[in-house]
């Protein structure tokens, strides 16, 4: 069973990221295809099941976050993703201010990424 969630949780997040470039591209470019409802929905099912599939991982680890550092951490990474994705694609008024969510978004998936392998707090 953890193992099948494990590789959900992945996909979902791979999902996520790659669909977050998409749209970045897509918003860049001022391209119509933004206003696609697949483009619109998708996301957010994506998204509903990385935070399912998180929480199922949490359950079957016995590890939960304000309990556990690293998967505290974690859930910050989440926050600071989405913070910084709504930054990169609706919040930010400039290039610049766009690209600072781009790559906030992304150094926090990587930042998400290294404590889950680790599975060792970084920043507490």
């Amino acid at each position: 069973m953890y193992e099948i969630v494990k590789h959900i949780h992945l996909t979902a997040i791979a999902l996520s990221v790659l669909l977050f470039l998409l749209r970045f591209v897509l918003n860049a470019m001022q391209s119509p295809m933004l206003q696609k409802k697949w483009l619109k929905i998708l996301p957010h099912i994506v998204d509903t099941l990385l935070l399912v599939s998180a929480a199922i991982l949490c359950v079957l680890l016995k590890q939960y976050p304000f309990v556990d550092a690293w998967v505290t951490e974690k859930l910050l990474a989440l926050v600071m993703y989405i913070f910084m994705v709504t930054l990169a694609l609706k919040l930010g008024r400039t290039g610049f201010m766009r690209g600072i969510g781009l790559v906030g978004a992304l150094s926090w998936i990587a930042f998400a990424g290294m404590v889950a392998v680790s599975k060792q707090p970084i920043l507490f």
